[in-house]
């Protein structure tokens, strides 16, 4: 006779994992994220503009318009909060985002011609070589395995945003010259995605940003005309300004530290940068502005106290049962399936209804069962009699 089979392993098949698309993040996720691979901010700032400069060399070099730029970069920085280093190559992850955005935006190009490409920009014209190539053969299967994990790195959201439009329409409204304000606006567009902002903030906020940095730069009157006025005013796009403020500060920490490595940079002298970060600080002092405008943490920053009320964290992957490393979503997929969703509300409702039948439930009750009581007499030395009491 077969042994029978516990009930209590009988539970049903694997609810599966969800993840939820983050199409923003908090400056404290990004961090949490970065301390979980553990790295360095050295090689953390090294490996992203790395990273962020042979995307740029290699779309002009193919002359893919600038939307294809801002997805792929998206998509780099996602999958290096996801994978360690020790994980890729940056230039492999670099061609994969690339390759995975020219199809999302639909500007197809091969794996071969994105390869190509960035071989031709390091040899004379003379020594081109074609995308048929034998040796790009092995190197183009790798880019190709990197593109599924480009994709669950952002949970499939091909929901993406373009700054440029709006830094565009914004520079005409109060009067940029195409090409001296306009052409800085746009260029720091272009390196504002050197940064972590195009994770953090809006399609208005950067645009803003960029906008009033280029104003800035150019010692031009309107500055104030930008600061929540006018055509400008945050409350018409949806804005604030804290988040400007922070998208500004990450610009100015970028022509700070790696002037070099941007296009606005090196047109300008350090003084000119540290002189804008200057009066901006003393802005923020008095209106007693934060960092982050948003930041998940109970820890003072530099001495000034979290906003209140916190925004609360988009939710990541929602599973019963122990939760698997972040990186691991292949892993994940051993265990049960991982399905990605777009809407958080519909991830958490579906959990509440899944719950329902992996919990186990226990029921108390009260039974009332009658007792037998003997009690013994005495009589004599003899002996005596027993009685049985109910």
């Amino acid at each position: 006779m077969a042994p029978a089979i516990p009930t209590d392993a009988l539970v049903g098949p694997h609810p599966s994992y969800i993840e939820v698309a983050k199409p923003y993040m908090l400056q404290s996720a990004i961090d949490k994220c970065l301390s979980d691979l553990q790295m360095k901010e050295s090689r953390e700032d090294a490996m992203r503009l790395q990273g962020v400069t042979w995307i740029d060399n290699v779309r002009r070099s193919l002359q893919l318009p600038v939307r294809t730029f801002n997805t792929a970069v998206v998509y780099y920085h996602k999958f290096r909060l996801l994978h360690g280093e020790a994980e890729y190559n940056w230039a492999d992850a670099s061609a994969a985002a690339l390759f995975t955005a020219c199809k999302i935006e639909d500007t197809l190009k091969k794996s071969r011609e994105i390869l190509c490409a960035n071989w031709n920009l390091k040899i004379a014209p003379g020594e081109h070589l074609s995308p048929d190539d034998a040796r790009f053969e092995n190197h183009s299967k790798l880019i190709i395995g990197l593109e599924r994990l480009m994709l669950e790195s952002a949970g499939f959201d091909f929901r993406n945003r373009y700054p440029q439009k709006l830094v565009v329409k914004l520079g005409r409204e109060v009067g940029f010259r195409k090409e001296a304000e306009g052409a800085t606006a746009w260029n720091a567009g272009l390196d504002l995605y050197r940064t972590w902002a195009p994770l953090k903030q809006s399609t208005t906020t950067m645009a803003v940003a960029c906008v009033e940095l280029a104003a800035r730069l150019h010692d031009m009157d309107v500055v104030e005309q930008l600061v929540d006025r006018g055509r400008v005013g945050y409350g018409k796009l949806n804005t604030s300004r804290g988040q400007v403020m922070e998208t500004l500060l990450d610009l100015l920490d970028l022509y700070t530290h790696h002037r070099p490595s941007t296009t606005v940079g090196p047109l300008y002298p350090l003084e000119t940068f540290i002189n804008i970060r200057i009066t901006l600080n003393q802005e923020a002092s008095a209106a007693h502005i934060p960092r982050y405008a948003l930041y998940a943490s109970d820890k003072p920053r530099n001495g000034v106290e979290p906003p209140s009320p916190l925004t609360p964290a988009t939710p990541g992957t929602i599973s019963p049962g122990t939760a698997a490393p972040t990186s691991a979503i292949g892993i994940r997929g051993q265990n049960g399936t991982v399905r990605f969703m777009l809407d958080a509300a519909r991830a958490r409702g579906e959990k509440v209804a899944v719950d329902r039948y992996h919990k186990a439930e226990e029921e108390e009750y009260e039974v009332e069962v009658p007792v037998t009581v003997e009690v013994e007499a005495g009589g004599g030395a003899g002996g005596g009699d027993r009685r049985r009491v109910r």
